[in-house]
């Protein structure tokens, strides 16, 4: 079965930098759009950043400048690199693949999340 697992978290001073980590298995991984989403507490969960599969790229207002993501299509994993970072981008940061599928059917799948910390 098809499992994202995300890897990278932690607790970071302002400013400071993380790399989170996507692992994907059981799916044919070049084929997907790949996205980073996050969730803080009372709030609804955004898109932070997405890649196609042709490696096009877009972001929220608030990272761009500040996180890139990637992917590497041999190791089956995305990548969101994460720079000078704000209390503000605390939050449970989930991984999230899609695709169209046979018969036009919508394939997506989440991963667990994983917690980034922003605090002095």
């Amino acid at each position: 079965q098809v499992q994202l697992v995300e890897s990278g978290g932690g607790l970071v001073q302002p400013g400071g930098s993380l790399r989170l980590s996507c692992a994907a298995s059981g799916m044919s991984f070049s084929a997907y759009t790949m996205a980073w989403y996050r969730q803080a507490p009372g709030i609804a969960r955004e898109l932070v950043a997405r890649i196609t599969a042709g490696g096009s790229t877009d972001y929220v207002d608030s990272v761009k400048g500040r996180f890139t993501i990637s992917r590497d299509n041999a190791k089956n994993t995305v990548y969101l690199e994460m720079n000078s970072l704000k209390p503000e981008d605390t939050a449970v940061y989930y991984c999230y693949a899609y695709t169209i599928g046979p018969w036009s059917r919508r394939l997506d799948y989440w991963g667990q999340g994983t917690q980034v910390s922003v605090s002095s």
